[in-house]
């Protein structure tokens, strides 16, 4: 019997085919990495075994795994065969068979490069484009299950980031790793199957986007920055992605900092609104780099304001500047302007957000103050 789970990956199946047709793309090759979970409900293991996906633009779709990774694989006869191979096989060799003769054929972006040189050796006529060329637009437009998906992540996250603020993770005396490891523990207990970071800086650290959390003692009267998130699982089988960045300050505020904090504050409200549907994805970072730079901070938001987010935490759209594809109904993905003081301190706020055709929806609504924690 077919079920709503199977359906979704019938229609997955479907518009992927469409896109090939529309590429003049004649196989898509997927292996590791996102695209072949979304498609297929099955994530391969990174193994110098090679599993990939052999999908034509017409004909039967196989799937070749190690035969130990076989009973791993959710068979769905109506979409795709199994092909187990032996210890003694080739793999290579039995994808380029299903190749034959195709002269365009995408391939997964993540894939090893061995198994690619490995290809090309053996399919000397084909010209080779990205995976993405197919894929990324349509896992970019997220539907219903997707988005209730990403909503139950960001419900997760928005409990964690509300008992940081309320001073129930202790901070004051203990290391950046230390409330980083207790960051992980809470969202695997709040349900994601994974914890995929745990940033926590203090002080000057804050002033680090992506800063390793170390033994560096929390204090008193400084900024906390943690950004954290996980993967969530839903009853597809995937996993959808949190990501939230929430600052707290431990006792007295620094004036420079709550000024600097207000710019940002506003500058990430105003980007949240802006993120509508036709906006050119450029032009939301340009909302909140020009509110910052009219706040006295030009030239300390040092990155993209956002990233698209699903069964990755990172992928299309990026919302940057050059970027002017226009947002549509569906995108999901992060608000995150930052300010970045080198060696003094810096600040970060960031949601998850969905466009849709009655306007930006955010999913992360965990207060977006300074709030003090004495803790």
């Amino acid at each position: 019997m077919t079920t709503s789970i199977d359906a979704m990956f019938a229609e997955r199946f479907r518009r992927v085919r469409s896109a090939m047709a529309e590429t003049q793309t004649e196989v898509l090759l997927l292996s590791v990495g996102a695209d072949l979970p979304w498609l297929s409900g099955y994530y391969a293991m990174p193994l110098e075994r090679l599993t990939m996906l052999a999908v034509p633009v017409d004909g039967t779709p196989t799937m070749f795994v190690p035969r130990l990774e076989v009973p791993r694989v959710v068979e769905r006869p109506d979409l795709f065969r199994i092909v187990g191979w032996d210890e003694s096989d080739d793999p290579v060799r039995l994808v380029a068979e299903a190749v034959g003769g195709a002269k365009k054929v995408a391939i997964g972006d993540q894939t090893w490069s061995r198994f690619l040189v490995d290809l090309m050796a053996e399919l000397p006529q084909a010209s080779w484009s990205r995976a993405s060329s197919v894929m990324s637009p349509l896992r970019a437009v997220k539907d219903e299950a997707e988005i209730a998906g990403l909503r139950l992540a960001a419900e997760a996250v928005d409990r964690i980031a509300a008992e940081l603020q309320s001073g129930d993770i202790p901070l004051i005396g203990r290391t950046e790793a230390d409330v980083s490891a207790e960051l992980v523990r809470r969202i695997v207990a709040e349900g994601h199957s994974q914890a995929n970071f745990a940033i926590v800086a203090a002080g000057e650290n804050a002033a680090s986007p992506h800063h390793t959390p170390g033994n560096r003692v929390i204090g008193p009267d400084e900024v906390v920055l943690c950004d954290f998130g996980g993967t969530f699982p839903t009853d597809s089988g995937l996993g959808y992605c949190s990501d939230i960045t929430r600052c707290v300050y431990t006792g007295e505020v620094d004036p420079n900092f709550a000024q600097m904090y207000e710019v940002l504050q506003h500058a990430q409200a105003e980007a949240v609104v802006a993120a509508t549907v036709g906006t050119p994805a450029e032009n939301v970072d340009g909302v909140a780099r020009d509110l910052i730079d009219q706040g006295g901070y030009e030239g300390l938001f040092i990155h993209r304001i956002g990233h698209g987010i699903g069964v990755e935490a990172h992928e299309d759209p990026y919302l940057v500047a050059g970027n002017a594809t226009p947002l549509v109904a569906g995108n999901a993905f992060s608000i995150e302007p930052g300010i970045y003081v080198p060696n003094e301190f810096g600040a970060r706020i960031e949601d998850i957000v969905v466009a849709t055709s009655s306007g930006p929806m955010a999913l992360n609504v965990a207060n977006h103050d300074l709030v003090v924690v004495e803790a």
